[in-house]
């Protein structure tokens, strides 16, 4: 027979729960059954493979102690692996004692905790042991609270052994009906080399440089087509340039999207047109790519789309009037 120990305390020289343990661990072997203890806060990194050491148990301790509030993160990061990556058709049949014991309040609620966890994994728990203890020399000194360590671990035995029966809970029978594992399309083959790469630091690693490399790179590429709708804007402005005798002006288009401004100076029959920093423009013209799109491609002329509101602008409106003399874009 194999004991699986999953202890998820902190490790501490007084913690009680490792007292317990221990005695458990004692009578278990003298019972000829081989005992395996798994100390969570040593194994942080590989918690998610952890549980796959299921597999070899015929059942296993979950054992813990309440410093302040709860059983602690540890037994949560492993009961969660359980849930995301362990085999459900093993831990089905597993048989589960939870050990809790407190230096505080609450080693009941924390039984309960486990034991409920276990049914909604769909295992079956078995009776376990919690108890107040301040200080572990107490346990020590005291053979009746000695005894009760060992009758458990008897119990725990005995209920392996001969696969004892108990009844079903309404914990297993909530998760059958509204509780879907994340993985139910993972075999457990699958579900291992999850958690083996969820566990592996330098993987996870690898695996957020390639979406920062894969950010770059989109970030790139919507640069480019960036730059392809500033040149075509460009292009198309010097397309329809119909100069005016004698007229000047300056204008800056402010696009939503466009961090730099549309500059467009005319001098008579010259035309600069260009993205960058407009010094003292005439006239300043705020609006979006969509409108401009609409424009360029003589759907809107630039009167219409500051009278219907869809483009706002500073400066002269005489000035501003003559942009639809100056670029045909409706012919």
């Amino acid at each position: 027979m194999n004991i699986n120990i999953y202890y998820g305390g902190r490790g501490l020289i007084d913690d009680p729960t490792l007292y317990v343990i221990n005695k458990m661990r004692e009578v278990l072997e003298e019972l000829r059954v081989h005992v395996t203890q798994y100390n969570l806060y040593e194994n942080k990194s590989a918690i998610p493979t952890l549980p796959q050491t299921l597999k070899e148990a015929d059942g296993i301790i979950l054992a813990s102690t309440v410093e302040w509030y709860g059983i602690g993160g540890y037994m949560y990061q492993f009961l969660d692996s359980c849930w995301l990556y362990g085999d459900k058709e093993k831990i089905a049949k597993l048989y589960m004692c939870p050990v809790v014991m407190s230096t505080t309040y609450g080693e009941r609620e924390g039984k309960l905790q486990l034991a409920t966890a276990w049914e909604v994994l769909g295992g079956r728990p078995c009776s376990g042991i919690c108890g107040y203890i301040a200080n572990t020399l107490t346990l020590e000194m005291k053979q009746e609270y000695t005894t009760i360590i060992e009758k458990k671990a008897e119990n725990l035995y005995r209920t392996v052994n001969q696969k004892i029966p108990s009844f079903p809970a309404s914990n297993q029978a909530v998760k059958n009906s509204v509780a879907i594992s994340p993985n139910v399309d993972l075999t457990p083959q699958e579900s291992e080399q999850l958690s083996r790469y969820v566990a592996d630091d330098s993987y996870v690693q690898r695996q957020k440089e390639d979406i920062q490399e894969l950010a770059s790179m989109f970030r790139d590429m919507l640069s480019e087509k960036d730059e392809t709708s500033q040149d075509t804007y460009v292009q198309r402005f010097h397309q329809v340039f119909k100069p005016q005798p004698g007229f000047a002006a300056s204008y800056a288009v402010n696009l939503d999207e466009k961090k730099d401004s549309l500059v467009i100076r005319v001098d008579g029959g010259q035309l600069e047109c260009y993205y960058g920093a407009a010094e003292d423009p005439e006239v300043e013209i705020t609006t979006t790519c969509e409108i401009m799109n609409d424009i360029t491609a003589g759907r809107m002329s630039f009167q219409s789309a500051f009278m219907s509101g869809s483009m706002k602008m500073k400066g002269n409106f005489r000035v501003m009037r003559m942009l639809d003399n100056l670029f045909a874009f409706d012919e």
